[in-house]
């Protein structure tokens, strides 16, 4: 059971990442950018909501123990 909630958060947090990422590159074309800027904006979109996610779990890991 364990694994399986593991596996469906992980699965949510890349979904939402990538929605995330996706959404900023369509705003930064929006907003007249080259495609390499918005690959960019994209890429630390993605990157900042990964991450976040790795720090909200570690320090819930924490909490924890």
């Amino acid at each position: 059971m364990t694994v399986a909630v593991v596996l469906l958060t992980t699965a949510l947090v890349t979904v939402v990442a990538l929605l995330a990422a996706a959404g900023a590159g369509k705003l930064a074309r929006m907003d007249n950018a080259s495609y390499p800027a918005a690959l960019t904006r994209a890429a630390t979109a993605f990157a900042a909501v990964i991450t976040l996610a790795a720090v909200v779990a570690s320090t819930l890991a924490a909490l924890r123990t």
